[in-house]
């Protein structure tokens, strides 16, 4: 195990249990958990396949138990999971936290589609806080286009003065975004990324400026990098080397880690783009 970074961004190299360990009890504002849901996904040569359910399931509530600890008493808690077992974090959560909202985050899929059953479109969130009547939620800053006011123009004829529905509004438990894909400038290698605008919304709505946000399952540290963006301090944990590289290169901690500089991997269609470029140049002479 080892901490790399700053003392505005730290990256813990090493197992999630033992990693959290290093980070005091409550001192952390916000924490976004996106853990291995258990259904077999490679990281990098690494499966994430327990060898039955229940260890699985006792192997997170460790993890969620620990992050409890860490968070302070107006802390919010974001954790996500497979749907097959978002049941069961909700029963073991709802015992320890109180859940606010429970989140569909909703995407559009272009692989494979499910043959003989409705296939998954979504990825299921629980948002939780320690103190139901003491939490941070900054309303002004995730506000979206309320389509009755902003397009439709409707009135509301309840009001003593008849007005037009309000333009903005607080966004609902179904978020839809796009999930991100190998095109995309923010792609990164790695099976489950989550897109930079998720993380957007979440830490903008729970978290203020110059807070703690914790991630313990850092992946691409998407988290850690927009908490960076918007002027918060982070602490990713990740357990495999080729993700901590990722990290230190998107926040800028380091040009190379055990003598490796640090570049991101130049993806197929731009070697193929910057050819034809170079043959197009060609007949520029």
């Amino acid at each position: 195990m080892e901490i790399l970074g700053n003392s505005s961004h730290k990256i813990i190299h090493g197992d999630v249990l033992s990693s959290l360990v290093l980070v005091p009890n409550n001192s952390v504002n916000l924490i976004f958990a996106d853990p291995p849901y258990n259904i077999g996904k490679n990281f990098n040569g690494h499966k994430d396949k327990w060898v039955s359910e229940e260890s699985y399931l006792h192997w997170c509530y460790n993890w969620i138990d620990s992050c409890i600890q860490k968070l302070k008493s107006d802390g919010s808690f974001y954790v996500m999971t497979a749907t097959q077992f978002m049941p069961f974090f909700d029963i073991y959560l709802r015992k320890k936290l109180h859940i606010l909202s429970r989140i569909v985050w909703y995407y559009d899929s272009s692989g494979v589609q499910a043959k003989k059953y409705f296939g998954s479109m979504y990825e299921p969130i629980l948002f939780c806080v320690k103190n139901k009547n003491n939490y941070v939620f900054n309303t002004n800053n995730i506000l979206v286009e309320a389509k009755t006011g902003a397009k439709r123009k409707l009135i509301d004829y309840r009001k003593s003065t008849p007005t037009i529905y309000n333009s903005k509004k607080i966004p609902g438990n179904v978020w839809e975004f796009p999930r991100v894909r190998y095109r995309m400038d923010e792609y990164e290698n790695h099976p489950t990324q989550k897109p930079i605008a998720l993380l957007e919304r979440i830490i903008n709505a729970s978290s203020n400026v110059g807070d703690l946000v914790l991630d313990p399952f850092a992946g691409t540290f998407t988290t850690s990098f927009v908490a960076k963006e918007l002027n918060r301090h982070s602490i990713g944990i990740e357990m495999q080397e080729e993700y901590v590289k990722i990290g230190l290169r998107r926040l800028q901690l380091a040009k190379e880690f055990n003598g490796e500089k640090l570049k991101k991997p130049i993806r197929t269609f731009e070697t193929e783009e910057s050819a034809t470029t170079k043959n197009l140049s060609l007949f520029e002479y």
